[in-house]
């Protein structure tokens, strides 16, 4: 007789081989045809759930995603499932950034355009249909990552309503007095030709000529300095032709440093450096003068006929060059501050492509780099020049063409965060930074900042909305103006500044409230992308009725801190007093396996297409949910495969229940009915939604990838369905302990499908629809609660012992089988010799224990017993010894017994077959 034919063997439709990149869009169209999403937001609002808002950063619309924009959508969906399960009113409305210098590149380069030369208009009509083309791309790309949201109405900082809530805001901060216009150094792109705020600076390694210069003395005020010369050390030579002063702080003490080349005025302490750099020999110092002592001294310009007094800055410092700082009030922040207060020319010769102007005489028409080699040669000519030298520092670059930046004063429009940077930073303190090294870094770089830079030299953006008057030349913006173009843009949207005269644009009549004329001109710059961004809490949050002001989370990149946070942290802060959001969590850039950070020229770079192609979207969400984000994050193509094989784990885990249910009926089969194995399980179950829940709730979701990956390869596959396989198929279909088994599997995979929900979205689902639910979707249920009456940590600690024992058990069992003494560990008697403290805990478990150990026959004994070949553990406290189990082999079950009863089968096989 076959007696396999007998077997209840596991039987499921449900695949070993996931086929992701295949199943995971039929499982979408499940959720699209049944609108899973929208009946989760009409239930959630209907049963009146406590909102938990997150309000999504927008990325820039302007191309594919990548794989740090992928794994940021995957967290925030993640975050926005577990809290939905968790009992929470929780929509999500994506957005888009959908302005600014990175669209315009692109459509300038895609369509080989010239925006000079082009109507403003229509430049800007290719912008808009550029961005929306991209925000299709990525809508596409971010839903087949399995994120749910509001996609069929986004957010998107192009649309009338919203660039009518930003004029608003920005009104608002003019209202005040937060908006000025000034002439100060910004950083400048010229090859963009526009200015630049901090956060769309990158720093980058840059080879740059470094000199000596020296200054004569042209009067000493009496100090004894007369024919000797001031020494500064720059890595800008273009920017001599614009020095005004020198720089000295006034606490340090400078000597004349005398050499061959004649005496120079150098920091004391730097007095042997200066010497070793110039390779000067026979040096000496002579006299001492302090800082302050020095001020009013002037020396006369090396190229040009100007004086150039010493003045004093405490941003003067002894790390590099002479102590004695070369000032250029119109291309650099310091020295333009400094200036202020000397009274010092802004002077800034450079025109907005960085080619130098008929101010800067000989040198007009040069480009800033050839320029250098021009001035260097020039002070060699007159003599000034000491020493020229090579060097490599950290420089800012522009994020976007990646070409160094200069600092150039224009005419710029500035939020003032000085006028509200104490409030700003009372209002960091009130907000929940995660990691919590957040608020160091945060509250360092405003309380560090300088005014905002918010205009750019651009098109495709929102104009600011400022006036000019024709006949008195200020500037007009106020109440009345405000609100006429916010109620043309709420209608047109802001392409209307460009396609209107300034008098149609406000109000009927109106007139210049400083002279009464009538002619007006319009202000040519639009807004930073990031005050688009950055007023997004106002033109969402506060707009859209599910949703609730201020946000619940933020959650973005580390380099968001001088970005989006920021930005949205002061625009909050200038118009409500407030902070925008109640707490902000950050994660770490992408690296490869070695942490280098991904770049194409590198070729490690991976996009989240390719994983979804070869692996599925479920790995890449596992992946992204794998790691502690506060970190960087690695990704390789190992890591993948190892993310993928712990993917193949947890299915397969999954599976085995699931056909071990196919005859499965729901009942409550009371506690103490149950094998006390089954008991241990369902305690390990409670333990694991604890942990989970937590972990979801801390947004540990690394903690949450662990938990679930052990539990199902270690708790599980490892240990308890392998024990629960004799019970499932050799038991009698209609029997106790096989009805608890399944019971229990059953609760299992119930709980471990609706804690793995948020990440393995798609699995998740695909495992529910074999399950015997009424709801139609994993997705509409809420998270399991903790059944307390099945924690028995009293059950607990006996198992630890047990499986202390089963460890050692099986590192018996697996010599045995070296040793050729048994095959199969059915094959095996073992013999446990063990102190009292083992023994008692093991004696109420001393009918389970063949079972647990997964062999024919399983005695305790004490210690002192132990045979001199039995297998002792390191520690001692026990000994195992193996031998053959003795009998003969049940062909149905394969267990070994004494007593075979008719057909050579056993007690237990002849009595299942009997009820079958």
């Amino acid at each position: 007789m076959d007696y396999s034919q007998t077997l209840q063997l596991p039987k499921t439709k449900f695949p070993m081989r996931a086929n992701l990149p295949k199943r995971e869009p039929d499982i979408q169209d499940f959720w699209e045809k049944n609108d899973v999403y929208a009946k989760l937001q009409e239930r959630a609002k209907a049963e009146g759930r406590p909102r938990f808002i997150l309000h999504d950063g927008p990325p820039y619309a302007n191309g594919h995603i990548h794989i740090g924009t992928g794994m940021n959508k995957v967290l925030k969906d993640i975050v926005i499932r577990s809290r939905t399960m968790d009992g929470y009113w929780a929509p999500y409305v994506p957005g888009w950034d959908t302005h600014g210098l990175p669209i315009e590149q692109q459509v300038i380069k895609n369509l080989k355009l010239d925006r000079h030369r082009m109507d403003i208009l229509d430049f800007r009509r290719h912008c808009h249909e550029y961005a929306l083309k991209f925000v299709d791309v990525q809508r596409n790309e971010f839903i087949r990552l399995g994120v749910w949201g509001d996609w069929s109405d986004p957010y998107l900082t192009l649309t009338p309503a919203y660039e009518a809530k930003q004029i608003e805001v920005f009104g608002q901060m003019a209202a005040k007095g937060y908006i000025y216009k000034g002439l100060k150094p910004v950083y400048w792109c010229a090859d963009c030709e526009t200015a630049l705020a901090e956060a769309e600076i990158e720093y980058r390694d840059k080879d740059s000529s470094s000199i000596y210069v020296a200054f004569p003395v042209k009067d000493d005020q009496g100090l004894g300095l007369a024919g000797h010369q001031v020494l500064i050390w720059t890595t800008t030579p273009w920017t001599i032709p614009a020095n005004m002063a020198i720089a000295l702080h006034p606490d340090l003490e400078y000597t004349l440093l005398s050499t061959p080349k004649g005496n120079m005025l150098v920091a004391k302490e730097l007095a042997r450096h200066v010497a070793e750099e110039l390779e000067l020999s026979e040096v000496t110092t002579t006299g001492s003068w302090q800082g302050r002592d020095l001020e009013g001294v002037v020396t006369r310009h090396p190229l040009v006929d100007r004086e150039s007094p010493l003045i004093l800055g405490d941003h003067v410092t002894l790390e590099q060059g002479t102590g004695c700082v070369h000032t250029a009030p119109g291309h650099g922040l310091e020295d333009y501050e400094v200036g202020v207060r000397y009274g010092l020319e802004v002077y800034a010769p450079v025109d907005s492509k960085g080619v130098f102007t008929a101010e800067a005489g000989r040198y007009e028409g040069m480009k800033l780099e050839p320029a250098n080699k021009e001035i260097i040669a020039d002070l060699e000519k007159s003599g000034h020049l000491l020493g020229v030298g090579a060097m490599t520092h950290q420089y800012p670059h522009c994020w976007r063409c990646k070409k160094p930046v200069v600092f150039r004063a224009t005419e710029q429009w500035f939020a003032s965060v000085e006028g509200f940077r104490q409030e700003a930073l009372e209002a960091i303190r009130r907000v929940q930074w995660v990691p919590s090294w957040g608020i160091d870094r945060i509250t360092n770089m405003v309380r560090e900042r300088n005014d905002w830079c918010i205009s750019r030299q651009r098109v495709w953006g929102v104009p600011i909305p400022i006036f000019y008057c024709e006949d008195c030349g200020e500037a007009i913006i106020n109440e009345e103006t405000i609100a006429s173009i916010v109620a043309i843009f709420g209608r047109e949207g802001s392409s209307a500044w460009f396609a209107h005269p300034a008098e149609e644009l406000l109000p009927d009549g109106y007139r210049c409230p400083h002279c009464q004329g009538s002619r007006f001109s319009k202000e040519k710059d639009t807004m930073d992308v990031w005050f688009d961004s950055g007023t997004s809490h106002v033109a969402v949050l506060t707009q859209r009725d599910e949703l609730a002001w201020p946000a619940d989370l933020y959650l973005e990149g580390s380099d968001q801190h001088r970005g989006w946070f920021q930005s949205s942290l002061l625009t909050s802060v200038a118009t409500l007093g407030e902070p925008p959001y109640k707490a902000v969590l950050t994660h770490g850039f992408i690296v490869d396996a070695e942490g280098k950070k991904m770049s194409k020229s590198l070729g490690n770079v991976i996009a989240p297409a390719e994983v979804i192609n070869k692996y599925g979207a479920d790995v890449f969400r596992l992946w992204a949910a794998s790691a502690d984000y506060r970190a960087d994050v690695r990704v390789s193509e190992d890591i993948l495969r190892q993310v993928s094989e712990a993917y193949r784990r947890i299915r397969n885990t999954c599976r085995f229940i699931l056909g071990n249910l196919g005859d499965f009926q729901p009942e409550d089969i009371p506690l103490d009915k149950m094998p006390e194995v089954d008991r241990w399980a369902l305690h390990r179950l409670q333990g694991l939604i604890e942990r989970t829940t937590q972990a979801y709730r801390e947004y540990d979701f690394h903690l949450v990838y662990h938990a679930l990956h052990n539990f199902c390869s270690v708790d599980m596959s490892s240990f308890y369905l392998d024990v629960l396989k004799d019970r499932l198929y050799c038991d009698a279909p209609s029997s106790l302990s096989r009805r608890s088994a399944q019971q229990t599997i059953y609760q299992i995979l119930k709980t471990l499908v609706l804690l793995m929900a948020p990440i393995l979205v798609h699995t998740a689902e695909e495992v529910w629809q074999c399950l015997p639910e009424e709801e139609p979707s994993v997705h509409l249920v809420q998270w399991p609660q903790p059944n307390h009456q099945l924690l028995d940590e009293e059950l607990a600690e006996r198992w630890d012992v047990l499986m202390d024992v089963r460890k050692e058990a099986a590192r018996a069992l697996e010599q045995s089988r070296v040793d050729k003494l048994i095959g199969s560990s059915n094959e095996g008697a073992v013999d446990v010799y063990a102190n009292e403290d083992v023994i008692s805990s093991l004696r109420p478990l001393s009918e389970e224990l063949a079972g647990l150990f997964i062999v024919s026959q399983a005695r305790l004994h004490p210690l002192s017993e132990a045979p001199a070949d039995a297998l002792r553990s390191e520690k001692g406290h026990l000994a195992v010894k193996v031998t053959q189990a003795p009998g003969q082999k049940c062909p149905r079950c394969w267990r070994y017994y004494e007593e075979i009863v008719e057909e050579t089968l056993c007690p237990r096989c002849t009595e299942a077959l009997a009820t079958r």
